[in-house]
Parts: structure tokens; C-alpha cells; sequence
């Protein structure tokens, strides 16, 4: 019997992520609080365009905590922590700066926690690194935020002390050079603009490439521990990933991309679970005998991949509009979602 990959490191990879989410929906409601409270036009013009990235921020979180496939809860530290911002800006003792200025330590706080998430990835494992890169943009992003509200900072403050505008000097132009830089690298990462979520091809290609990195791990080991392992996870992402796709992928295209096509993808993912559940019930000490049923198994996934990246894709896009396709994308990543919260009942 193969164990698992929920080593202690990606276990606690997977509440930070919880902890990302967590802060992420404190940040949307605080959005909406000063843009009620916001004196000025200006400032409440752009909270809101904020409020709308955050948004689309929280459903690429989503996405990695989806694609990183291990559920877990916020720290306890980061459920008190919401508690006592929630107070600080529902309460009247702040003023809209002191409030502001809260926003935009809290947006610091999270863009350092998407680095270290990041960094921390390349680290624990490659395939966890391909599993969160589209973090990426909620970090550039969050780093852009950043520097526009230190620009509101200035404006509110002056106002509130002077009861006049504050001048834009030199600090205020490299302030909105710097965003719209890191605004511009953060949408070049994934979606740029009007997407309520990642179109379906993107995430069944992101768990193709985590899946794919997997396999390159399993290869490169010489550890008997660390082949068991990898294979627990690949076990895990390969079973979810086929049971979301016979859930809402297949049944949405089998009317264009035809009976006998879409037939023989469930075929494949039978034979697939067949030799899933054929080489965890091996012998992992028999390394040799392991490692080619492995080998087998990756050339089967392979071909599986190949058919969807080509075909499959190639109708959906002929056939599905961008609303469509991200309509589906969103019912897929709830049912994985759903998935794994039921493994971890197991």
C-alpha cells in the first residue's frame, strides 16, 4: 500500500492557502466599507476598480487552493485576526485615513504571503510550484494595489488635516508608474480584464502540467519513500481530476464533440482508475516492478492528454462561447473542490 504526499510542509502550504483565501474575503469587504465611507470621488472611483481585481483575485485563489489538492482551514492566528480588522473598521473611533491606512498594511501583509507561498513552493516541491503559478497574479496585483492606495493615503490625509488637496508631487507619479507596471506584469500571468474565472481548457491544462510534473519527480527519485509518495499524490490528482471531468466536462460536450469520442475519453479514465488502483495495491519495495507500471500508466495518461489538448479543445472552442467556457470552468473547480473534501473524509 503507497502512502500519501500530506507530509507536514505541504500541509502547512495548504493553510496558508486558507489563510490567503481567508484575507482575501476580509479585503473585498473592507473594499466595500470605504468605498460607503469614501468623502471623495476620486478615491472612491478607484477602491472600486480595486474591489473588482479583488475579486477576480479571490477566484484564482480559489483556483490554486483547487489545484493544490490538499483542503485545510485558516490558522487559528488569521481567524483572530479577521475578527479584530472586521471591528476596527466597522467601528466609528478610525477615521476614513486611519481606516485606509489599515487597507493598505493589510494588502502588504497579503502580497508578502503570496511571495512566501510562492517561494516556499519551489522549495517543498515542483509540482506544487506548477500547481499555484497563477498566484503570481494575485501578488503582482496585490503589489500594484499597494501602491495606489499609498497615493489615496496622501490625498485623504492632507484633506483630513488641511481641509485642502494635496499636490501631486514626484512621490505620487512614481507611485502610479509603479502600478501600472506591476499591473501590467501581474495580467500578462493570466486574465487581463473582464473574466469572471479561467476558461475550462486553462485549468484541465493546469492539472495536465501538475500531473506531468509528477511524473518528472517520480523519475528522478531514487528515494523508495519519496517514489511512494509522489505516487499518493499522483494517485489523488489523477482520481479527482477524471471524476470532476466525468462530472461536468464530458456531459457538456458530448452533443458536438460526438458519442463515440466522448465515449472513448470515459474509457480511458476507466483503464486509468484500473491501473491507479493496480499499483497502489503493489508492492513499492519491488522498485523496479513499481516503476514500470508507473511508466505504463504515465504512457496511457499521456495519450489521454494529448487527445484532450488537441481535439477536445480545439471543439470547445468551435463550439462553446467564452461565457460557456467559463461557466464550465467554475462548475469543474467546485466539483474537484467537493471531491477532495470528500477524499479527506475517507
Amino acid at each position: 500500500m503507497v502512502a500519501t504526499l500530506d507530509d507536514t510542509k505541504r500541509m502547512t502550504l495548504g493553510e496558508r492557502l486558507a489563510d490567503l483565501k481567508a484575507l482575501q474575503n476580509l479585503i473585498i469587504a473592507n473594499d466595500q466599507k470605504l468605498i460607503e465611507a469614501c468623502p471623495d470621488a476620486d478615491i472612491r472611483d478607484r477602491l472600486q476598480n480595486m474591489l473588482q481585481d479583488d475579486q477576480k483575485n479571490l477566484g484564482i485563489i480559489e483556483t490554486v487552493i483547487v489545484q493544490y489538492g490538499i483542503p485545510a482551514e485558516p490558522s487559528a492566528a488569521t481567524k483572530t485576526f479577521t475578527q479584530q480588522s472586521e471591528q476596527t473598521m466597522t467601528g466609528d473611533e478610525f477615521t476614513f485615513y486611519q481606516k485606509l491606512l489599515h487597507h493598505e498594511l493589510m494588502k502588504h501583509g497579503q502580497t508578502m504571503s503570496g511571495i512566501m507561498i510562492h517561494k516556499a513552493a519551489q522549495v517543498v516541491g515542483a509540482d506544487i510550484e506548477v500547481a499555484i503559478t497563477p498566484l503570481n497574479t494575485v501578488n503582482f496585483e496585490s503589489r500594484a494595489h499597494q501602491e495606489q492606495l499609498k497615493g489615496m493615503l496622501e490625498q485623504a490625509g492632507v484633506r483630513e488635516m488641511t481641509g485642502k488637496e494635496a499636490k501631486q508631487g514626484l512621490w505620487a507619479r512614481v507611485q502610479d508608474a509603479v502600478a501600472a507596471l506591476s499591473g501590467i506584469a501581474g495580467s500578462v500571468i493570466t486574465q487581463n480584464s473582464d473574466k469572471k474565472d479561467m476558461n475550462i481548457q486553462t485549468l484541465i491544462r493546469l492539472d495536465h502540467n501538475k500531473v506531468n510534473t509528477i511524473f518528472t519527480e517520480i523519475g528522478a527519485t531514487k528515494d523508495p519513500q519519496k517514489l511512494q509518495e509522489y505516487f499518493g499524490q499522483l494517485y489523488k490528482d489523477l482520481l479527482t481530476h477524471a471524476q470532476a471531468e466525468e462530472e461536468v466536462v464530458y456531459p457538456n460536450v458530448r452533443s458536438f464533440y460526438g458519442d463515440g469520442d466522448t465515449q472513448e475519453l470515459y474509457d480511458e479514465q476507466a483503464e486509468m482508475k484500473r491501473m491507479l488502483d493496480e499499483i497502489k495495491a503493489s508492492d513499492p519495495h519491488a522498485a523496479d516492478e513499481f516503476r514500470s507500471k508507473i511508466k505504463t500508466l504515465m504512457d496511457a495518461v499521456g495519450d489521454h492528454i494529448r487527445q484532450e489538448e488537441s481535439t477536445l479543445f480545439a471543439a470547445i472552442d468551435k463550439n462553446c462561447s467564452s461565457e460557456q467556457k467559463e461557466q464550465m470552468a467554475t462548475e469543474f473547480k467546485a466539483a474537484k473542490s467537493k471531491i477532495q473534501q470528500q477524499m479527506v473524509a475517507m
